[in-house]
This record gives structure tokens, sequence and C-alpha cells, in this order.
């Protein structure tokens, strides 16, 4: 058995004649393993909106996210961070 993600951060184009973020908030919030999420709008043009979603839980189903994103009518760009294990280890930044 694999170990579980406990946090994903997605960078997502969503189109502007789509959902709206809190729509797509409480959508992905609503899948099993999912304790929270954050959006950040980080750039907005005149046909989408660009997302910096941050996803966190005990076991984060990567697919349905995915797929739940995918119906709402948004594209994943990148995977910007993922943490997996029993626990969330941050960041250290060496130069502080």
């Amino acid at each position: 058995m694999s170990a579980p993600l406990r946090r994903i951060v997605l960078d997502v184009m969503k189109p502007i004649k789509g959902p709206s973020i809190i729509d797509v908030a409480k959508s992905i919030a609503s899948i099993d393993g999912i304790e929270g999420v954050n959006i950040t709008v980080e750039e907005m043009d005149v046909e989408t909106a660009g997302l910096n979603i941050t996803i966190e839980g005990n076991d984060i189903p990567f697919e349905k996210v995915e797929d739940m994103l995918e119906n709402l009518g948004c594209v994943i760009h990148s995977i910007d961070q993922v943490i997996s294990g029993k626990r969330i280890v941050e960041e250290k930044n060496l130069e502080d």
C-alpha cells in the first residue's frame, strides 16, 4: 500500500463563464479524504482565471480531484507541490 497524499498544490485554469471559485472549492471539499481547500485567484484575462488550489486531507484521491476539476471545465496546468506520508512536512528554507 502506498503512502497517502496529504497536500497537493495545483495551478489550474478555470473559464470565467464556468462555476465560481466558491463552487469549485465546495465541489473539491465534498470528495471523501479531503479536509480542506484553499483557492486563490492568481491572474485573470477575458476568458480564464488562473487559480492556485491547495488541497489537504488524510488520503487525497487525486484521480477524483482531476475528474471533478475536468467536470467543472477546469484544466490542471501543473502540480506545484505534493506532500505524502504519515504527516505533513513543511519545506525548510536553508537561507533563513
